[in-house]
């Protein structure tokens, strides 16, 4: 008997029992789509850790840190259970580390918290302080007539992410977005809000009592100088509403270099918040970096120069440390997923073996003749096998087209990501999954035909001939 011969008999005994066959491709359909969205999750997940790992400069950056600088919201792993470093990322220290071997640029930035304040309104935010090159490399979508912060100037410039409007709150009520559903009256755009960089000042001018009032007669000078308040306007904003995450959502950026002209000038004889001292409390003549980003010309060199940077007495981390306790994490998370979605297929199978044994009780007198006429054990084997892989193929391509569209629907029902806090699609399904898929539900299918096609040709001619 020809493959021709059997493909018929196989697609025509299928087609004779429409609902029996329907039902069982069901299930499968139901199988194949369970794993495939339940993986697909995983792998959109792991898409948008390697998308921020890029972001964060890819696997070939390392990043630094010494004596705590700045007021950074952002924690800088030491890459194991090393001592605190006491050296301090100064400008000489920032030259020292471009010195090192195989590596190609070191980019130095600054963190610390900001008051921000606009009529009735107060916020905080994070300000990042960059050089123009690393501003460039994180690649922020900012909206129409928006550009990066101009440097060389004494005037600081701030590109707002899209988030930093929920942060302000009516300074009466401490009400804000989250709690009144509103949107506080602003336009980051266009407005000029003024920046608080000394925080400590600030809140002691709000809290204690003015100088040469009724409530301080003895006209004692303040301990803490009065904050200054910077008129500052936005060079950009992130693009988005505030429901939509994006890269720099939460943060407020600026040119490293003017903020720290417009530091030196506010602090003048003081200490700038966030810098380092000596023991006797005096602020050091260097300003010190929150951190450094060093790149690296090859990212199998990257250990031998994360060697070289401990040595030197720095702390230092990669992404790819990152990466592979990222890694570790969702290959538990995959395997979990997987797992859940396989037991449906596992549902499945037993679905086609028991459609497989009704068949072969249906049709023992077919069996029988096909015998007798000569038909050979092996192609009864391969008949009843085909019918169950038609069955597997039918259910994994069903199963595929209801997974593009569960996806889809989880991408828009999650913002695409933005609802729960990532970039790009929550739900992802490469080429391989879906070929993958395919082809396990195949597999499976004839799997759980093979022990049904195993009685097929086990029974006796006569006594199936005889079979009523």
């Amino acid at each position: 008997m020809s493959w021709m011969d059997l493909l018929r008999m196989s697609s025509s005994n299928l087609r004779r029992r429409k609902l029996r066959t329907f039902l069982t491709v069901l299930g499968v359909m139901i199988g194949t789509t369970s794993i495939v969205v339940m993986i697909s999750l995983g792998l959109g997940l792991q898409a948008s850790i390697y998308e921020e790992l890029e972001m964060m400069g890819g696997l070939n950056t390392i990043s630094v840190t010494g004596a705590d600088a700045g007021d950074s919201m952002v924690y800088y792993g030491d890459g194991g259970d090393e001592e605190k470093s006491d050296k301090r990322l100064t400008d000489a220290a920032i030259k020292e580390l471009a010195k090192l071997e195989h590596v190609t640029s070191v980019r130095p930035q600054y963190e610390m918290s900001i008051i921000l304040l606009k009529g009735g309104y107060e916020g905080w935010a994070q300000l990042e302080a960059l050089t123009p090159e690393a501003m460039e490399e994180l690649k922020l979508d900012l909206a129409k007539g928006g550009r990066l912060p101009a440097t060389g100037t004494s005037t600081l410039e701030l590109v707002y992410g899209n988030g930093i409007i929920t942060n302000f709150y009516e300074k009466g009520t401490g009400n804000g977005y989250y709690e009144t559903g509103e949107l506080p009256d602003i336009d980051m755009q266009k407005d000029t809000i003024f920046l608080i960089l000394d925080q400590e000042g600030y809140y002691a001018a709000q809290e204690g009592p003015a100088f040469g009032t009724a409530e301080n007669p003895e006209n004692q000078q303040p301990t803490v100088k009065k904050a200054e308040k910077h008129a500052v306007r936005a060079s950009g904003v992130v693009d988005g509403d505030p429901d939509t995450y994006k890269n720099g959502y939460y943060n407020v950026y600026c040119d490293l270099e003017t903020l720290k002209q417009v530091l030196k000038k506010e602090f003048s004889g003081r200490t700038i918040p966030g810098q380092p001292t000596t023991k006797s409390g005096k602020p050091y003549k260097e300003f010190s970096y929150s951190s450094a980003q060093v790149k690296v010309d090859d990212a199998d060199l990257v250990e031998k120069v994360v060697a070289d940077i401990r040595g030197a007495g720095y702390n230092a981390s990669t992404n790819a440390e990152l990466l592979e306790s990222a890694k570790k994490q969702l290959a538990v998370i995959q395997a979990v997923l997987g797992g859940i979605g396989a037991v449906s297929l596992l549902v499945a199978a037993i679905g086609i073996a028991n459609t497989m044994m009704m068949s072969i009780y249906e049709r023992t007198k077919e069996i029988g003749v096909i015998k007798v006429l000569g038909c050979s054990l092996k192609n009864i084997k391969q008949m009843f096998l085909m019918e169950a892989a038609f069955i597997g193929l039918i259910g994994g391509v069903t199963g595929m087209i209801l997974s593009f569209m569960l996806s889809g629907i989880i991408n828009i029902l999650t913002g695409h990501g933005a609802a729960m806090g990532i970039e790009g699609n929550i739900s992802y399904i490469p080429v391989w999954l879906v070929l993958a898929a395919m082809g396990f539900a195949m597999l499976v299918g004839t799997l759980a035909g093979y022990f049904p096609a195993l009685r097929a040709m086990r029974l006796s001619p006569l006594a199936a001939i005889k079979t009523e």
